[in-house]
């Protein structure tokens, strides 16, 4: 599965092929604004292990966008990033630093001002909308910061809510939902309301709305941010095994080291540039 941000007029940059394992190379654009182009390679402490997916070669692939606010402040720029198929990957930084910007570029949130978006090849900055909602959920699906469950609906219904918008019949709607949530672990609190859930089982139930249509990435915004250490580690490690055993591509957006050093590979970034993390 790729995904590819790049301008339209790309500036001159070093590259290192896919295979490569060295830190890829980086070279000052026109204008004074560097370009990092960063290929396939494996970061931090976590395994040399890639999930046996099947699937060839498709990766994500994000290559220099420009996204800027109305105020003509740059949030990204020249941002490169190549993230195979089935691989792990952990993008740190500082709050503001364009880190979710990134993600929802990624998972046809949003589009950028310049450059360009590709998934699998595909063009997604200048797709229909209609395009952009096909592409959440059937085939990225994303873990936002702040949970976002539906309060007035039971975490069984919340799960359903994402079928619903892909049109899927309501009688398929309950069993494909209850299926989603039983290896992400909510217990017998499926008929609960998000209020009466701790804030671990909450996470659980955004987990199984956002694979429910089984997509093959899977984008996480601060996935345990609001969690405390031990409910953290039970939430990664969940997405540890769901990344492993169904061989998705999983992007993790973090401030926390600890969690982004659990990644194959650890990014930074930082004022809208990224780079391979120290």
């Amino acid at each position: 599965m790729c995904a590819s941000l790049r301008p339209r007029a790309p500036p001159r940059e070093e590259r290192v092929s896919p295979g490569g394992g060295g830190r890829p190379g980086r070279r000052a654009a026109p204008g004074g604004e560097g370009t990092a182009h960063l290929e396939r390679t494996a970061g931090g402490d976590a395994p040399e292990r890639r999930p046996p997916s099947g699937r060839g070669s498709r990766a994500i692939r994000a290559r220099p966008p420009r996204k800027g606010a109305k105020t003509a402040v740059t949030v990204l720029a020249n941002v490169t990033l190549t993230v195979p198929d089935g691989r792990m990957v952990a993008v740190q930084g500082p709050t503001g630093g364009g880190r979710s910007t990134l993600l929802q570029l990624l998972g046809a949130l949003d589009r950028p001002t310049s450059g360009s978006v590709r998934l699998d090849g595909r063009e997604l900055s200048s797709a229909p909308d209609g395009a952009l909602a096909a592409v959440r959920g059937t085939e990225v699906g994303i873990v936002f910061q702040n949970v976002d469950l539906i309060p007035t609906l039971t975490a069984l219904e919340n799960v359903e809510a994402a079928l619903a918008l892909q049109r899927v019949r309501a009688g398929e709607r309950a069993e494909r939902a209850r299926a989603a949530l039983v290896p992400v672990g909510p217990g017998d609190r499926v008929d609960h309301l998000p209020a009466e859930l701790s804030g671990g089982r909450q996470q659980r139930v955004a987990i199984a709305r956002a694979l429910v249509e089984a997509p093959r990435v899977l984008l996480a915004d601060e996935p345990t941010g609001a969690l405390e250490e031990g409910t953290r580690d039970e939430i990664m490690l969940l997405l540890e095994e769901l990344w492993w055993e169904r061989g998705l591509t999983l992007i993790l957006v973090t401030h926390d080291s600890a969690v982004a050093r659990r990644a194959q590979r650890h990014l930074h970034l930082a004022g809208g540039r990224l780079r391979e993390a120290a």
